[in-house]
């Protein structure tokens, strides 16, 4: 059973910085591209960022080049996004995703979900 829980949301004030966390409770975590992605209320969700298997690719929307970082810990089955600069529009619930191949991935259709974490930045 695939599983995968996030932490480190919160509320920040407009410039200040977050770190998310998503562990990932499957077996062949080693072999899966990874992601964050957003969505508020009324909207699409959207990828945020990305990283391939091996941490040899990586994506990032154009909102958040610069501002955030995707990183992963294979041993702790561990993904991170650290989030800086932030901003009011960066507001969202924000979610882990795993599997599907790095196309599927950046295409926002991976294989799993998890439940989000909600990141709210005030101005």
């Amino acid at each position: 059973q695939e599983h995968l829980v996030e932490s480190g949301g919160g509320s920040v004030q407009a410039g200040g910085s977050l770190r998310l966390s998503c562990v990932a409770s499957i077996d062949t975590y080693t072999e899966y591209s990874m992601g964050w992605f957003r969505q508020t209320p009324g909207k699409e969700r959207e990828g945020v960022a990305a990283i391939s298997a091996r941490g040899s690719l990586t994506y990032y929307h154009d909102s958040v080049k610069g501002r955030f970082t995707i990183s992963q810990d294979k041993s702790k089955n561990t993904l991170y996004l650290q989030m800086n600069s932030l901003k009011p529009e960066d507001t969202a619930m924000y979610y882990c995703a795993a599997g599907g191949g790095w196309s599927r991935m950046v295409s926002g259709d991976p294989d799993y979900w998890g439940q989000g974490t909600q990141v709210t930045v005030s101005s």
